[in-house]
């Protein structure tokens, strides 16, 4: 087989440690694609993605391209020669793309597949309180997520996981797994099998304004799962009830207390031995450990009750 001549695909953090791990091996990236410089910041000057940092750095060229499909990115390709494309968090591929290279576009997803399909595998691992995800590479196809797995490695959530701790377990996973795929091809050695259709498949959907409020009505369990799988980012929301003036309120920590009472769903109160304001839910209660409220900086709850108070009368919603 001919030496492979790799094209990465990729934009955020996650994205770097893997390109990282393959440049430090000595795989030949002949190439880096990543999304266009956005505007950020109060001034909105132009920011490179993280991807593109990291590849100025290493001296590989960088193509922003704004349509995949345009004659002058489809020319760049043919320029650069790549046999095989690696994507790790980019947008999707025109089949124009992905079948360009003689030996095929592969993607790593942050889920094992064929479960948590979609935009937010880790987050959705997270909120549906699984104890194992992991990473999976395959063969791009038409479908999302649907194509020939390669390989796939497991990883084990800890209770005390959020977004940010399990990102960070699988940005090293999917690091090595990646290599060793891109090794696999080049050896010729690859056995890629269709993804098994299981009864029961869970997505992992784009995470809306709407499906990141916190319902009050679930387990506590539920709810500390849910906040788990949205902290630091997108972050958990509700609305809090003061007298009438109805607050945005983003919710980073919680602790689930299950006890059996008679208190209104989602009523309030403060308690000074834990430090937490305690909410109640239907088996018990949950501690709000850390939140936000409007215009402020993210704080733990006796700091801002220090500051703001907390009278019982007080609701989320």
């Amino acid at each position: 087989m001919n030496k492979l001549r790799v094209l990465f695909m990729g934009t955020p953090e996650f994205a770097v440690g893997i390109l990282d791990h393959l440049v430090t091996s000595e795989i030949d990236v002949v190439g880096v694609v990543t999304a266009p410089d956005k505007p950020a910041g109060r001034g909105k000057r132009l920011h490179a993605s993280a991807v593109k940092q990291y590849a100025e750095k290493q001296n590989i060229e960088v193509l922003q391209p704004t349509n995949l499909k345009s004659e002058e990115f489809l020319d760049d390709l043919k320029r650069l020669k790549p046999n095989l494309m690696v994507v790790v968090a980019f947008r999707m591929l025109p089949k124009v793309v992905w079948d360009f290279p003689e030996h095929g576009t592969f993607n790593l997803h942050a889920s094992l597949l064929p479960q948590y399909r979609g935009a937010a595998p880790i987050n959705w691992a997270i909120i549906n309180g699984e104890k194992e995800t992991g990473v999976t590479t395959f063969f791009i196809d038409e479908e999302i997520d649907t194509g020939k797995i390669i390989e796939s490695k497991r990883t084990l959530i800890d209770a005390e996981d959020d977004v940010e701790s399990l990102h960070d377990k699988l940005m090293v996973r999917g690091a090595e797994l990646v290599l060793e795929t891109v090794k696999s091809i080049e050896s010729g050695q690859i056995r890629a099998k269709s993804q098994k259709h299981e009864a029961t498949l869970k997505p992992a959907p784009k995470l809306t304004k709407a499906n990141t409020r916190i319902n009050w009505r679930q387990s506590a369990q539920d709810i500390v799962n849910f906040v788990r799988g949205l902290t630091p980012f997108p972050t958990a929301w509700t609305e809090l009830d003061i007298n009438g003036k109805i607050l945005k309120v983003k919710v980073y920590k919680v602790v689930a207390k299950p006890d059996n009472h008679d208190q209104t769903i989602g009523s309030s109160f403060y308690d000074k031995e834990e430090k937490s304001i305690c909410v109640a839910v239907q088996n018990g209660y949950v501690y709000i450990k850390e939140l936000q409220l409007p215009g402020k900086k993210r704080m733990e709850s006796h700091a801002l009750v220090n500051g703001f108070g907390w009278k019982s009368e007080y609701r989320f919603f």
